[in-house]
């Protein structure tokens, strides 16, 4: 059985800064953190495959870093400079096998929610302005 756990998250002020992590099981080839405000849908923000190559969404590019330490199947999302737009419940999610997406003449890893297969519960993050 899988399990996908996040921690971290919480409140901040805009500028500021936050730290996520995410404990999974097994070895998974790509990892990503999605979030979901107040959208019927989750929006991916980062992912990261075992060789760290990372997709970002242009959103957080420059802001959020994605990380991942393999030997402690660990994710990370260092949530840097906070905007009160990004106030959502973040996910961690996590695939078995990359699903890799020709996007723009390039093949990028999947940042849609049907790429992924385990989920964690979420985890709230709030910024106010």
């Amino acid at each position: 059985q899988v399990h996908v756990v996040e921690s971290g998250g919480g409140s901040a002020q805009a500028g500021g800064s936050l730290r996520l992590s995410c404990a999974y099981t097994g070895s998974r080839s790509c990892m990503a953190w999605f979030r979901l405000n107040s959208g019927t849908e989750r929006e991916g923000v980062a992912a990261i495959d075992t060789e760290s190559k990372t997709y970002y969404v242009d959103s957080v590019k420059g802001r959020f870093p994605i990380s991942r330490d393999n030997a402690k199947n660990t994710l990370l999302l260092q949530m840097n400079n906070l905007k009160p737009e990004d106030t959502a419940t973040y996910y961690c999610a996590a695939q078995r096998s990359c699903v890799w997406r020709l996007t723009g003449g390039q093949f990028r890893i999947g940042m849609s929610p049907d790429d992924y297969d385990y989920w964690g519960q979420g985890t709230q993050v709030t910024v106010s302005s």
